[in-house]
């Protein structure tokens, strides 16, 4: 490994310059006018992925954003990992509360600042400069597959079907995803469990235009108000979400599981202070920890409704919006948990007004299992890199893809992210660490190794 250490060392400019150019790319998959740039940006990594030693690479269409493949098939007999990472990056709204330019990428105190650092074109791009940093010393050890798609951040609706109409050419032993944290530096872990999601999007509608508030207000049903009765009304004072059978399926830990997964280390005064909050909140009788790894929970994503422009205008509107996501546990089915909400949220809006109830996107929760071999191969790597042997880690994010992943493909999936909770992905100010950034370069070539043994 000394050469291929080497190489890294002699081209951490060039790494660095050429994620840059990556970056700039304003690859936004959640709104339209970005749409040639997602094009943009899957050519420019295909050519990335050839310059760095790929038999071939294509830009292949789906009915939404297309997806990058590519491949170095070294022996038909080996083993095969496949790569799975995205292009496409979250908007940058609020865009005033940035501190440089989101799509102009800069290094300050030793950390590179844009949209996309880390999520996820900083992690994947780690793993494009392992590969080429193994092919350049011939040190590969086995077959590498790319699969890079422009639509996780919206829920990766057209991979499902990409992954449906080609098995054969996506047939690996295992799926290495960067796309997720660690505890910190010091701490380092796998992540072993994700958490599913629900998705949806309500809106309230009342009279039939805004109105006086000063001549109707009092007498006409104001879908604000409502709105904002109806989605405060969905947890109550302990955390607990209210809808009917939402917990039936939810699988409880035992005293000894939520002991060791406890046992992880945690500053709560720490967490308050990097948030800025003077407390914490959710639901009651469980741990910080816990709340977000292991329990469900129900956000209001954005919401909206009436004149929200300089000054006043005192009106009624005639409608107000949410959006609504839910994060989920195993064993809860993300569909089921959209009929539920949808009944429900019908069930407690009064006759005053009508409600449309939609569901954007979804996906299972997901399990890795920390006895297979590239679970093993990963905690070797780690070990390697870091001095430490990492703890396993259930991430409160979700991945929806994955679950999919292993439905459909018949492939687990290894979650070994290098992300921080510091490094605010999907907000203003995303960063990513020059040490978190080479270190997964310098990591992804010893899980090869390890695996392939």
């Amino acid at each position: 490994m000394d050469d291929m250490n080497k190489y890294i060392e002699q081209n951490r400019n060039r790494f660095t310059d050429e994620l840059f150019e990556l970056l700039r790319i304003p690859s936004v998959s959640a709104q339209s006018e970005h749409k040639p740039d997602m094009v943009r940006c899957a050519e420019w990594l295909a050519a990335e992925l050839v310059k760095s030693g790929a038999d071939h690479a294509e830009v292949m269409p789906t009915d939404g954003n297309p997806v990058v493949f590519a491949e170095k098939i070294i022996d038909p007999s080996a083993k095969t990992v496949l790569v799975y990472g995205h292009y496409d990056v979250m908007p940058v709204d609020p865009r005033e509360e940035w501190h440089t330019e989101p799509f102009e990428p800069v290094i300050r105190d030793g950390r590179i600042w844009g949209r996309g650092a880390d999520d996820d074109k900083g992690q994947l791009f780690m793993h494009c400069k392992a590969f080429e940093a193994m092919c350049a010393t011939d040190t590969l050890p086995c077959n590498v597959k790319f699969m890079l798609e422009g639509e996780e951040e919206i829920g990766s609706e057209h991979l499902y079907g990409f992954c449906r109409d080609n098995r054969d050419m996506l047939k690996a032993d295992i799926i290495l995803v960067s796309d997720t944290s660690m505890v910190s530096m010091d701490t380092p872990s796998i992540t072993c469990g994700l958490r599913g999601l629900t998705y949806m999007e309500v809106e309230v509608i009342g009279p039939d235009k805004d109105l006086h508030s000063g001549l109707f207000g009092g007498a006409v049903a104001n879908p604000a108000n409502v709105l904002a009765r109806l989605v405060a009304s969905l947890t109550d004072e302990n955390g607990h979400i209210t809808i009917p059978h939402f917990y039936d399926d939810v699988r409880e830990l035992t005293d000894a599981e939520r002991e060791a997964f406890n046992k992880v280390p945690f500053d709560l005064e720490d967490y308050k202070k990097s948030l800025d909050i003077d407390d914490v909140e959710g639901e009651k009788g469980y741990t910080t920890m816990e709340r977000t790894g292991v329990r469900p929970s129900l956000d209001i994503n954005g919401i909206w409704g009436g004149y929200i422009g300089e000054g006043t205008k005192t009106v009624i509107p005639s409608k107000a919006s949410a959006k609504i996501s839910m994060r989920l546990v195993p064993d809860q089915d993300f569909n089921r948990i959209g009929e539920l909400f949808e009944a429900h949220f019908r069930a407690i809006a009064p006759a005053s007004v009508k409600v449309n109830v939609k569901f954007l996107h979804g996906g299972a929760p997901y399990v890795a299992p920390t006895d297979m071999p590239a679970y093993k191969a990963a905690e070797r790597a780690i070990t390697d890199t870091f001095g430490k042997k990492p703890l396993p880690f259930y991430s409160g994010g979700s991945i929806p893809i994955i679950s999919g992943f292993e439905r459909i493909l018949g492939i687990k999936s290894l979650l070994i992210g290098f992300g921080l909770a510091k490094d605010a992905i999907h907000s203003p100010n995303e960063s990513f660490g020059l040490d978190q950034f080479f270190k997964g370069i310098g990591t992804i070539p010893l899980f090869y190794k390890y695996f392939a043994e």
